[in-house]
C-alpha cells in the first residue's frame, strides 16, 4: 500500500464512514471472476453526495481513483490497484413511475429486470441474467437476445469531471443522443463522465407473457453459457460477419488452458477461472486466441472486458 498517510485515511472516513472504508482490499472478493490483487483504499459510498465529496478529495490530493460497478466485466491485475476504487454497490435505489424507472448506477441489472416483470413491464427482459450493475450497463451498452440499454434509456444524470476547475465535479443531464450510444460503447469511454443514475422507458404488458420470457431467457442462458464457473461474461466483441464462438471452436481451442484459465467447453467466447486463475494467466490466453484466430481466419479479436490495475 503506497498512500499510508493516516490524515488521508481519517478524511475517507469522515467522508464515507469507517465501516464503508477497507484497506488494502483483495478485488478478487469484488469481482465475478474472482481475481484481482488489493486495492489500497476500497470504498463504498452511501449517497451521492458522499461520492462527489470523495472525487473532490481524490483530485485536490491527485489521488488515483476507478470507479467500480458489480466487477462483472473486468480483469483486474494481480497485482492490484493503486489509489482509490469507488464501489458504487450502496448507490442501487430505484423509482417506479408508471411505465418509466428511475435507477441509481449501482442497481442490480438482473433484479431491475425481475423486479420490472414483475410489475407488467417489458422492455428490460434481454437483461435478466446480465450481473452487472445499471452505471456499468450504461456505460458498455450492455445488451443481450437482440435487446440493448440504448433501446429503452430516456436520459441519465452524470458527473462531470475537470481537474482545472475551481468546482471540478459538476452533475448534469444526459439526453439519450448525449450518450452517443454504439455497440458496446457509449460516451463514458470516451470522456470524463460518472454515471450517476438512469431513466429508462418500459412498456405496460402482460405479466404472465414477461415472465415467460424472462425465464425462457434464463434457461437459453443456463444451457449455453458456463454459469457454474466464475468468468467476466463474453470476452471479445463480436467481429462483423462473424460469431466469436465459432471462429474460437474452429480453431480447436475448446477446453484449451494456461495455467487456472480456460476457454470454456460450453461456450467458447468464454474464458472461465478452474480455480486460482491469475490476471496474467487470463491475458496470456486471450493473446493466444487473438493470435490463432487471426493466423487462421485473418479476424482480430478485440476485447470486451477492460483490464484495470498496475501492470
Amino acid at each position: 500500500m503506497r498512500f499510508q498517510d493516516p490524515k488521508l485515511i481519517k478524511s475517507i472516513q469522515l467522508l464515507v464512514g469507517k465501516t464503508n472504508l477497507r484497506l488494502n482490499e483483495p478485488m478478487s472478493e469484488h469481482t465475478t471472476f474472482r481475481i484481482g490483487g488489493p486495492a489500497d483504499f476500497y470504498v463504498t459510498p452511501t449517497t451521492q453526495q458522499a461520492l462527489i465529496r470523495l472525487l473532490e478529495l481524490c483530485l485536490k490530493k491527485d489521488l488515483p481513483y476507478f470507479i467500480m460497478g458489480r466487477g462483472s466485466n473486468l480483469i483486474i491485475s494481480d497485482k492490484g490497484i493503486r489509489g482509490v476504487v469507488i464501489s458504487t454497490s450502496e448507490l442501487k435505489h430505484v423509482i417506479y413511475m408508471n411505465d418509466r424507472i428511475a435507477a441509481n448506477c449501482g442497481s442490480d441489472l438482473w433484479k431491475l429486470s425481475q423486479n420490472s416483470a414483475r410489475r407488467g413491464l417489458a422492455g428490460l427482459e434481454f437483461a435478466c441474467g446480465i450481473p452487472g450493475s445499471v452505471g456499468g450497463a450504461v456505460f458498455m451498452n450492455a445488451g443481450a437476445y437482440n435487446g440493448e440499454i440504448s433501446k429503452v434509456l430516456i436520459s441519465s444524470r452524470v458527473l462531470e469531471i475537470d481537474p482545472q476547475s475551481a468546482t471540478p465535479v459538476r452533475s448534469r443531464k444526459l439526453s439519450l443522443t448525449d450518450h452517443f450510444f454504439s455497440y458496446r460503447h457509449s460516451v463514458f469511454q470516451e470522456k470524463s463522465l460518472i454515471h450517476l443514475s438512469s431513466t429508462f422507458q418500459l412498456t405496460k404488458g402482460n405479466k404472465e407473457s414477461i415472465m415467460n420470457e424472462i425465464e425462457r431467457l434464463t434457461k437459453e442462458r443456463e444451457n449455453k453459457q458456463p454459469l457454474e464457473l466464475p468468468s467476466a461474461g463474453s470476452v471479445f466483441r463480436r467481429p462483423e460477419g462473424f460469431f466469436v464462438g465459432k471462429l474460437i471452436q474452429d480453431c480447436n481451442l475448446r477446453g484449451f488452458r494456461i495455467g487456472g484459465a480456460a476457454i470454456s467447453d460450453k461456450h467458447c467466447g468464454f474464458i472461465v477461472n478452474m480455480g486460482r486463475a491469475s490476471a496474467k494467466d487470463v491475458l496470456a490466453l486471450i493473446e493466444h486466441v487473438q493470435n490463432t484466430v487471426q493466423k487462421r481466419f485473418g479476424v482480430l479479436l478485440q476485447t470486451e472486458v477492460r483490464f484495470v490495475g498496475e501492470k
